[in-house]
């Protein structure tokens, strides 16, 4: 694929031989809270806070063993805690000259007030700025999360009597403000809502858990509607590997191994490596039903 291919050149390792050292920055819905993805090969990562956690970075790992080898994965991670808290507290943690930073913010941006994109634009831009004063050519990306049902179907929600697709959009709104504030700190985003939107959209995963889950459908959340499934940490992790490394998640097949080793059935798998790769091509520009 074309575009596949280009991707791949600009993303790639430069040196054949170099690990590339990425630092995943962000809390639960990084770690893996909820699911096997939480205690999932913490042998295979950096924990920097020592919580011998692997979670989605240690997934990262596992395709790249696979298909895009030199990659050196850390992790800082604190549940329930947004950029502030890391730039108050983890900046030891966070120091060092890394080739390439994923951010993940609190789920609704501002705890306070849902949907507020003010103090994510802030916080972003100063990590940033953090991570290129140590080198300048990192790549900092910011993920765009899923939207919670937990907060979009009962009753007196942030986002209650809105389509499954607004909190997304919110997020997605916030990551395009930062940018746009401060483009020159940021590489671009990873698509991980807009992933789980696309998988609502073509049938392949129930866009309300609080009315059953549809025969054939995926879960991607986890049993609190807040959280992710393994499914939805595995959708998450093939986004970030795929817009990384440059590597179309689709050549990850039916024998790839994490995917076994938390559960996942190899249909499963190959269906959710689909998603991840089409929303990362995105060849219309849009999403089907937008």
């Amino acid at each position: 694929m074309k575009i596949a291919a280009a991707i791949a050149l600009l993303c790639a390792p430069a040196a054949a031989g170099t690990a590339e050292r990425i630092l995943f920055v962000g809390n639960s819905f990084t770690f893996g809270a909820g699911s096997a993805v939480k205690t999932y090969r913490p042998d295979l990562v950096h924990d920097l806070n020592r919580d011998g956690v692997g979670g989605v970075p240690a997934l990262f790992k596992r395709f790249a063993e696979q298909a895009a080898p030199g990659w050196d994965v850390s992790l800082e991670t604190a549940s329930g805690q947004d950029f502030a808290f890391h730039l108050a507290n983890k900046r030891p943690q966070l120091a060092g000259a890394w080739d390439v930073v994923v951010l993940q913010d609190y789920s609704t941006l501002d705890k306070v007030r849902p949907g507020d994109p003010a103090a994510h634009v802030r916080d972003a831009a100063r990590l940033a700025t953090m991570f290129k004063t140590a080198n300048p050519r990192v790549r900092v990306l910011l993920e765009t999360t899923w939207s919670r049902a937990d907060l979009t179907y009962p009753a007196g929600t942030p986002w209650r009597g809105k389509p499954i697709r607004a909190m997304t959009d919110d997020i997605a709104r916030g990551n395009a403000l930062a940018i746009a504030a401060n483009g020159e700190l940021f590489a671009g985003t990873l698509p991980v809502g807009e992933a789980w939107l696309r998988a609502m959209d073509q049938g392949v995963a129930d866009p309300n858990p609080y009315d059953g889950i549809a025969f054939g459908k995926i879960d991607l959340w986890t049993w609190d509607h807040y959280h992710a499934s393994a499914a939805g940490y595995y959708l998450a992790a093939l986004v970030i590997f795929g817009r990384v490394t440059g590597v179309d998640p689709r050549t990850l097949g039916t024998r790839e191994k994490a995917a076994d080793e938390i559960g996942l059935s190899p249909a499963t798998a190959v269906t959710l490596q689909r998603i991840a790769a089409e929303e990362l091509s995105n060849a219309s520009g849009t999403r089907a039903g937008r």
